[in-house]
């Protein structure tokens, strides 16, 4: 019987277990004059740009130019930044900003005015937009005899000095601190300063917010100040008088006339107002306190119509207080009067004016005025 041999199974190819490695790749190493000249460009670059920057930030090589800026109450340190380079004091605003920001120079720089060139750098230019800067603008400016806050105040803003409404707010709200203000209008009404802005020239900075309006009106108040000494005071004082009702009839005299008379305008408000049982019975009927209550011209009509404390033909003895700023002309003539016995007076065809003492007088000569 034959077997059947067995089928062979085949052979499996003897080998190791051995794991395959990865082959490692050769890095390629930059050449080294390549890798140096990449070097030496990106650091010209940079040196280059921080040239460039250093140029701006120390003033190196700009062109010789000078430009007058302000500055706003409200700038902010880009408005600042934003100026200067539109004036071409600076080239890069960033950098002007980040220069403020580290220095903390944004707190030096105020409201103003500035005359600034090309040779300043940053740190000249921050400083010369400070409050006590040679740089800051000026202008010099004359407030004419008999001129109203509000007149003075459109002045300011036409030259530059200030707003007028910051300026009428200071002058509202400021407590300035003179003896003579005290018992006047109270702080919030702006006219409260009426009388004691003295007329005079005055060298003013241009620009500037709120503290610099301060500084503004307490100059002119200051002004009055020294021209109306402590010997003034105790002569109107002697007279029965006091300094606010002395320069509320000093300005009564400046607007009412311009001329050489104002000694004898002085006597008839006097004599009105110290002799109430006269037929003028205490009325200054003066047409200039009126017209500053309407701030108009005035008719005939307004003297019974127009409600006011200022209308002295409805209201007898002093307006509340000064109708403008005198001059120390029309302050000397309130405190000294001539002495007459005039209560009356009226301009006249010879453009001057004429002083009668009783009212029948007085028709006459108007009657032969005509018109």
């Amino acid at each position: 019987m034959s077997q059947e041999s067995s089928p062979r199974r085949p052979r499996q190819p003897a080998h190791t277990e051995s794991k395959s490695r990865p082959r490692r790749r050769r890095r390629r190493r930059m050449n080294p004059f390549l890798y140096l000249s990449l070097v030496i460009a990106v650091s010209a670059m940079l040196a280059g740009i921080a040239w460039i920057w250093a140029g701006d930030v120390l003033a190196l090589n700009k062109a010789p130019a000078s430009a007058v800026i302000t500055v706003e109450r409200d700038a902010s340190l880009n408005d600042v930044a934003r100026t200067l380079k539109e004036n071409g004091l600076i080239e890069y605003k960033t950098l002007f900003k980040i220069f403020c920001s580290f220095t903390k120079a944004e707190q030096k720089i105020t409201s103003g005015t500035y005359e600034l060139n090309t040779d300043m750098d940053y740190n000249a230019l921050v400083n010369s937009m400070s409050s006590r800067s040679g740089s800051r603008m000026t202008v010099s400016i004359t407030i004419p005899e008999g001129y109203t806050v509000d007149q003075i105040f459109a002045l300011l803003d036409e030259k530059g000095v200030s707003t007028v409404e910051t300026l009428q707010n200071v002058a509202a709200n400021h407590d300035f601190k003179f003896s003579f203000l005290k018992g006047v209008l109270p702080l919030g009404d702006y006219h409260r300063l009426e009388g004691y802005l003295f007329p005079d020239t005055y060298e003013f900075y241009m620009g500037g917010g709120e503290s610099a309006a301060i500084q503004v009106l307490n100059k002119m108040i200051l002004r009055f100040d020294q021209q109306f000494p402590d010997a003034l005071r105790e002569q109107a004082a002697n007279m029965g008088y006091s300094v606010h009702d002395i320069v509320t009839i000093a300005s009564l005299i400046e607007k009412e006339t311009d001329g050489s008379d104002q000694t004898s305008i002085a006597s008839v408000i006097y004599n009105r107002l110290n002799n109430p049982n006269y037929e003028t019975v205490g009325y200054l009927q003066i047409d200039a306190a009126l017209v500053y209550a309407t701030g108009r011209v005035i008719t005939q009509a307004d003297y019974q119509a127009v409600d006011s404390p200022y209308n002295t033909y409805l209201y007898k003895g002093l307006p509340p207080g000064p109708i403008a700023n005198p001059g120390m002309v029309a302050l000397n003539s309130a405190l000294n009067p001539a002495k007459t016995n005039y209560y009356y007076y009226i301009l006249g065809n010879d453009n001057t004016h004429h002083f009668f003492a009783t009212h029948s007088e007085f028709e006459r000569y108007q009657a032969t005025l005509g018109g």
